[in-house]
C-alpha cells in the first residue's frame, strides 16, 4: 500500500457531520436487554402498539397473489398518488395533482430527499425546539446550517410568526414545522401556523410541513398548512402512513409540492431507492381510500393512554409535564432530579433508568433540550402502570 493510499481519509465529511439516530440507538440497546430476558417498561421507540388494520394487510396479500410484484414508476403508481392527493384534498381542501406527489420509502426519506434537492451548502434552515432528532442531522448532512428557535415550555412550546421572523436572514432557505410535535406532543394553533406560512411565502422561504402526526391531534380540529393554497409554491408537505395507520414497518411516505421540487425528488429517488415496494403501494391505497374509522379508534385510545400517563406523573413529586395535544409522546421535565444520584444530564438519567429501573426512555438532548426525557405512550395500559411505578420508585430514591 502506498503512503498516499494509507493516509487517505476513509469517511466523508458529510457522514462525520451526523450521529446515529438517538431513538434507533435506544431501541437497539433495549433489544439487547430484552434478549437477555430482562423485563423492560419500553417507552422508547415512537411506534403504534396497534396491528396494521386487516383491510390494509388484505390488500397487500392480494397484491402478492395477483403477482403485482414488479418495478413501478419511481414516484409511485398513478393510483397511489391519486389516493394521496384525494385524501389530502378531502381532509384539508388542498388541490394537488398526482404529478405534484411522490411516494417514498417512509416519511423520513421524503424529508431527506426534500432537503437534498432544496438545501445547498450554507443555506439556513429554521427549526423550532424541541425538534425531531433527525432534522438536525439531515440538514447538516446536506450542508445546511440549522438555526434553532427556542420555545417556552411555559407556553406549551408555542411557535409564533414573530419568533420565526426574528430568525430569518438573507441565507434562510426553509423552515421545518412538525405539529403535533415529536417529542412534546404540542400542536401549533392554526392561526400561528397560517401566519408563519404566509410569512414564508412573502419571503420566498420554503415551509417543510412534517405531517407525520397530523391525524393524531386530540382536540378534534385537524388541519394542514397546505390548506393555504395561495402559498402553494412555497409549501412542501411531508407525509407518512406509518403512525396514522400503524404501518411503521411498511415504509410508506410521500411528499406533495410544486412540480419542479417533486420532479427533483423523484429524480433523486430514481438514483437511490427507485420505487417503493409495489406491494406497499397497493396496501397504501387501501389505507387511504377506505373508511378512516380505524384512525379514529386509534386516536381515541391514544387519548386514554395519554391521560393515564399524566395521572401517573401526578403521583411523582417534582416531575412536571406539559399536556400533549397530539401524537403519542409525553416530554416530562426532570430538572428537579438532576444533580442527584450522580445524574447531571438527561442522557445520564435515561441511561440510569434503562440500566437500573429497566425503563426505556429517550433523553432530551437529541431533541434540542437538556432537562427532559421522552416517553412514548403507544403501549398497553399495563406497561404504563408498570413503568410509572418503576419511575416513581427510582426518582423517589434519588438522593
Amino acid at each position: 500500500m502506498s503512503s498516499a493510499t494509507a493516509s487517505r481519509k476513509v469517511l466523508t465529511d458529510r457522514i462525520n457531520r451526523i450521529e446515529v439516530s438517538a431513538t434507533m440507538a435506544i431501541t437497539a440497546e433495549a433489544l439487547k436487554l430484552k434478549a437477555q430476558g430482562i423485563d423492560l417498561a419500553d417507552f422508547g421507540a415512537g411506534e403504534p402498539h396497534f396491528s396494521t388494520p386487516q383491510h390494509i394487510k388484505d390488500a397487500a396479500i392480494e397484491a402478492i397473489n395477483s403477482n403485482f410484484t414488479r418495478y413501478t414508476a419511481v414516484a409511485g403508481i398513478p393510483q397511489v398518488r391519486q389516493a394521496i392527493v384525494d385524501r389530502h384534498a378531502s381532509d384539508f381542501k388542498t388541490n394537488y395533482t398526482p404529478e405534484e406527489c411522490v411516494f417514498s420509502a417512509g416519511g423520513k426519506l421524503a424529508i431527506f430527499n426534500a432537503a437534498e434537492v432544496l438545501i445547498d451548502h450554507g443555506d439556513e434552515v429554521i427549526i423550532p425546539t424541541p425538534f425531531w432528532v433527525s432534522y438536525k442531522d439531515i440538514v447538516e448532512f446536506v450542508g445546511g446550517k440549522c438555526v434553532f428557535v427556542e420555545t417556552s415550555e411555559a407556553d406549551n412550546f408555542r411557535v409564533t410568526k414573530e419568533m420565526i421572523e426574528a430568525a430569518i436572514t438573507p441565507k434562510t432557505k426553509a423552515i421545518i414545522l412538525n405539529f403535533p410535535s415529536n417529542p412534546s406532543g404540542a400542536i401549533l394553533p392554526k392561526e400561528d401556523l397560517f401566519d408563519i406560512i404566509r410569512l414564508c411565502h412573502e419571503r420566498g422561504i420554503y415551509a417543510l410541513l412534517d405531517e407525520c402526526y397530523v391525524y393524531l391531534a386530540f382536540d378534534g380540529d385537524i388541519y394542514s398548512g397546505a390548506s393555504l393554497t395561495e402559498c402553494k409554491e412555497h409549501i412542501i408537505v411531508l407525509g407518512s402512513l406509518s403512525k396514522t395507520y400503524a404501518m411503521t414497518g411498511w415504509r410508506a411516505g410521500f411528499a406533495l409540492g410544486p412540480k419542479q421540487i417533486i420532479g427533483a425528488m423523484s429524480k433523486l429517488q430514481s438514483q437511490s431507492t427507485s420505487n417503493t415496494s409495489s406491494i406497499v403501494q397497493r396496501a397504501s391505497i387501501a389505507a387511504l381510500a377506505s373508511s378512516q374509522e380505524c384512525v379514529a379508534v386509534m386516536r381515541e385510545d391514544y387519548i386514554k393512554l395519554r391521560d393515564r400517563v399524566l395521572e401517573g406523573f401526578k403521583t411523582i413529586p417534582g416531575l412536571t409535564c406539559t399536556v400533549p395535544q397530539g401524537a403519542f409522546y409525553v416530554y416530562p421535565n426532570i430538572k428537579n432530579f438532576l444533580g442527584k444520584g450522580g445524574i447531571n444530564t438527561a442522557s445520564e438519567m435515561a441511561a440510569k433508568l434503562l440500566s437500573e429501573a429497566h425503563i426505556v426512555t429517550v433523553p432530551g438532548e437529541p431533541f434540542g433540550t437538556k432537562e427532559h426525557i421522552r416517553l412514548s405512550y403507544a403501549v398497553s395500559a399495563d406497561v404504563i402502570d408498570k413503568g410509572i411505578e418503576r419511575l416513581r420508585t427510582f426518582l423517589g430514591n434519588l438522593k
